[in-house]
């Protein structure tokens, strides 16, 4: 009789299969909000490509704002209230965009106030989340959890942009966003039915006993990362890609429609189709840092964003552009989940499950919190300029953000630890003296 149903690893994980649910409905959810929030500003509103990028940025400004503390309290308090807070505040915020367009009585105003207050929402849910895993399964089953998780949220991008596209042709854009507002209820919903008990989480007569402080904790978070050269190297790489790519995003919808002319249904399927790239990488990303290392894979991924070169040289026009779009998004999402998969396993597995909510909200503060620098400038350029040359920038500068890997220690690691390294729990433990080697290279980032 064949199997139904898969046997071996975290298939018959009963918890981590909820999360890959809750997961899963989740960002299937955000691809339909992602895609329509920005189209209420363009098409509903009608607003400027400045306005436009300016919503992008107090989507992320959040990162920029609270990522640190929010890792001090994500190591202080149990993680999954946390992602269940995060999936309701998310649904309660969406859910006003289309209520307000019922009334006829929304505004640009709105949809940043919505967009920052999602986006703190999500700055304490990702930082959760990505220190959940960790004390869901093994050390040793991370790389297989990422990739599952992964595979998610490649699929959602693949079929996502194409389904959104075709929805706000049909239903308006507020209105699809409403269902990314049922999403993160149904998401929450799947986190509550969670049952094993987070260990590790200290109490408030401990810190105390500790002497810990929102201040030394925060402390400790930033000497981990920016005294562990493997952490620093990739937030390096990271932020670099993700300030340059910003620029291209913040103002990609606006040349494709404005710019290309292209409708929101094309310009949907393209990304879909594009994006098959994040499935493949998702699925073979495990098999390719086995068979040439961690190290190598993680510089793989990153040389994939030379490919973003593509999406300036593509011809002025909506049908002939077609082939550089989708090459460049197939190259660069198969690069982008295979880095992220590695070098998010990598990290995991290096960093003390007590530091865990810490490590990963610094990284983000590099990488994410620099972002609306990017968007802004983005639509600066636009504004100054031209749209094309806004994406020129962004794409030369996604093209060398390979370079901190390659030149820095990453590349030369073969294999991801089974735990954390005993100089790195010694740096992270040693008070006063675990000080980075050197100052921190400052990157141009996001």
């Amino acid at each position: 009789m064949p199997r139904l149903w898969p046997r071996g690893g975290l298939w018959r994980h009963g918890d981590f299969l909820k999360l890959w649910s809750a997961e899963t409905i989740s960002v299937f959810g955000s691809q339909l909000g992602g895609f329509a929030l920005p189209l209420v500003a363009i098409i509903t509103l009608d607003v400027s490509a400045f306005q436009v990028s300016a919503l992008f940025v107090v989507e992320f400004a959040p990162f920029l704002l609270i990522s640190l503390p929010a890792g001090v309290w994500v190591d202080r308090l149990p993680r999954r209230p946390i992602l269940i807070l995060g999936d309701v505040g998310r649904a309660a915020a969406l859910a006003t965009v289309p209520l307000a367009y019922a009334f006829d009585v929304l505004t640009i105003w709105q949809l940043y106030g919505v967009g920052f207050f999602v986006g703190i929402c999500t700055v304490f849910f990702d930082v959760a989340y990505q220190s959940y895993l960790p004390s869901l399964v093994d050390r040793t089953q991370l790389v297989e959890g990422n990739s599952r998780l992964e595979v998610s949220r490649s699929a959602s991008q693949l079929a996502g942009p194409a389904l959104a596209g075709l929805l706000v042709d049909l239903m308006r854009a507020p209105l699809v966003i409403a269902l990314d507002a049922v999403s993160f209820l149904v998401s929450a919903a799947f986190l509550g039915r969670i049952r094993k008990r987070e260990e590790g989480i200290p109490t408030r007569a401990q810190r105390k006993e500790a002497g810990a402080s929102m201040r030394t904790e925060l402390g400790e978070g930033l000497r981990w990362v920016l005294g562990n050269r493997y952490l620093r190297t990739i937030a390096l790489s990271t932020a670099t890609f993700n300030l340059f790519g910003s620029m291209m995003f913040a103002i990609l919808g606006v040349y494709l429609i404005r710019g290309l002319g292209m409708s929101p249904a094309l310009m949907g399927l393209i990304f879909a189709i594009s994006q098959a790239g994040y499935l493949i990488g998702a699925l073979t990303a495990n098999r390719i840092s086995a068979w040439v290392g961690v190290g190598p894979a993680i510089v793989l991924g990153a040389l994939c964003g030379v490919a973003q070169l593509l999406v300036p040289l593509a011809p002025q026009d909506a049908r002939a552009s077609v082939p550089y779009l989708i090459a460049s998004g197939l190259i660069v999402s198969f690069g982008v989940v295979l880095y992220n998969i590695t070098q998010l396993s990598l990290r995991q597995a290096i960093t003390p499950e007590r530091l865990q909510g810490r490590m990963n909200s610094v990284i983000r503060f590099i990488v994410w919190g620099v972002m609306p620098v990017g968007q802004l400038t983005g639509g600066a350029i636009a504004t100054q300029f031209d749209l094309r040359t806004a994406i020129w920038v962004g794409a030369i500068g996604t093209a060398i953000a390979w370079v901190p890997v390659l030149v820095g220690p990453v590349r030369s690691l073969r294999a991801v630890p089974e735990g954390p390294a005993e100089e790195a729990v010694r740096l992270a433990e040693t008070e006063g003296e675990a000080l980075m080697p050197g100052p921190f290279p400052q990157p141009e980032e996001p």
